[in-house]
């Protein structure tokens, strides 16, 4: 279902200062999105996937807790050019500290005995992979790769790199920190936001914010823009018919792309991630509108891994 076009967000120009970028915090980000999984979880269509991502996620969270020590990313930063922003902790460059690769072994371990037949095979085949091979792995993640051969392991690998990007998010200094020209890319990491979040609380209240898709930092985008092209003009939204509207789908008629925001507005518990995993009915109805999702969730998987799915436009 589509709603009338959104108009400009009055509140850009509001007179109290709101954070501009919102970093994550390793010790709630993981945990409250297991929670938020759970509850989705209850008496819906894949309940048992979204489970399943709940036990991942809570996994992410000790790992998070117990990671090891990295060097200062705030020393890494080189200083940006003039009207250019340099992310700090930039996704795309390397060579990537073989942490993250400890964090996969943990996430196979706990994963393994509760994980699915099908799953439980590319668990194993990942913990016989060397080093180099993960790390071409990683890379094809990083890339947005989403065919090719070991598919089935992307979700896995993304949780890791998940855990490793996030714990250097966390340390970053917020206010040395701004969204650049280009809103599609992460302040911190430089990678893809996959969903947008409207928080209810304190000075970002009733602000938008895109979610990083990587380490989970969220910066401030005005609403009614579309965050690929900027398109201020062209904007819709979409929802499935019988939900509360706590998801919505923002298409971008200029460009024929979509974003799914997630309001906290409307349910206070709602996680940028775990309720786009849990709307793939909202995904389905705007992608037969012909648009095309800006970016992927991470541990989204090949839509042939969750089972066949009718494509419909009811709830």
């Amino acid at each position: 279902m589509v709603t009338d076009p959104a108009r400009h967000d009055p509140l850009q120009q509001a007179i109290e200062p709101f954070p501009l970028v919102i970093l994550p915090e390793p010790s709630r980000v993981f945990l409250d999105r297991a929670k938020r999984l759970s509850a989705l979880a209850e008496g819906h269509p894949l309940a048992d996937w979204l489970s399943f991502l709940c036990r991942l996620t809570e996994a992410q969270h000790r790992l998070l807790r117990e990671y090891p020590g990295l060097s200062n990313p705030d020393k890494v930063a080189v200083a940006p050019a003039p009207g250019h922003h340099e992310p700090p902790i930039l996704a795309s460059s390397g060579p990537r500290d073989p942490a993250w690769q400890q964090a996969l072994a943990g996430l196979a371990n706990e994963l393994a005995p509760h994980a699915p037949t099908l799953s439980q095979r590319t668990l194993d085949r990942l913990k016989t992979m060397d080093g180099p091979a993960l790390e071409i792995l990683a890379d094809r993640v990083l890339r947005l790769e989403r065919d090719g051969p070991d598919t089935d392991a992307f979700p896995f690998i993304a949780a890791a790199l998940q855990v490793h990007w996030t714990a250097l998010a966390g340390r970053l200094d917020r206010t040395q920190l701004s969204p650049g020209d280009a809103p599609g890319a992460c302040p911190c990491c430089g990678f893809s936001p996959m969903a947008a979040v409207v928080r209810a609380r304190g000075r970002a209240a009733r602000l938008r914010y895109l979610h990083c898709a990587l380490c989970n930092a969220e910066w401030h985008l005005v609403r009614a823009t579309c965050s690929a092209c900027t398109d201020a003009e062209s904007i819709a939204y979409y929802h499935v018919e019988g939900s509360d509207g706590s998801v919505r789908a923002e298409a971008c008629d200029a460009c024929r792309t979509y974003l799914k925001i997630v309001s906290q507005e409307k349910s206070p518990g709602a996680d940028p991630v775990a309720d786009d995993l849990a709307t793939l009915a909202l995904d389905l109805l705007v992608e037969g509108e012909g648009y095309k999702r800006m970016s992927p969730n991470l541990l989204f998987p090949r839509k042939s891994d969750i089972g066949p799915r009718k494509n419909h436009r009811g709830g």
